[in-house]
């Protein structure tokens, strides 16, 4: 299932000031309820990640982690992933194992 994508940069501001974070070496991720009635993701990827193939790599291996443990829809919430140095080497299933720890302690999965 696809959700909606968080674009606007006020948005992903928002989550990094307001919402919960939870950090892994990894990822890192952050987490908001909002007003829109739906899952929101957004992914994000530095230049501290490395060149454009890098940060699309990481970008790819997060959105696939994701949709991998998220198979519903989670309610009113924006999730936005940031990508740390070792996440373009990762596999996505590595990944999906983090990311389920981390959703569970934010409470988003059971």
């Amino acid at each position: 299932m696809r959700y909606e994508p968080i674009t606007r940069n006020n948005d992903f501001v928002r989550a990094y000031t307001r919402g919960k974070s939870y950090v892994h070496s990894h990822i890192v991720l952050y987490v908001r309820k909002n007003r829109v009635g739906h899952t929101r993701v957004g992914l994000t990827a530095t230049k501290k990640i490395g060149n454009a193939v890098q940060r699309n790599r990481a970008r790819r291996v997060m959105r696939a982690a994701l949709y991998s443990v998220l198979s519903q829809d989670v309610g009113p919430v924006d999730i936005v992933l940031v990508a740390r140095g070792i996440t373009p080497r990762l596999k996505s299933t590595k990944l999906a194992i983090t990311l389920q720890k981390l959703l569970q302690s934010a409470g988003i999965l059971e």
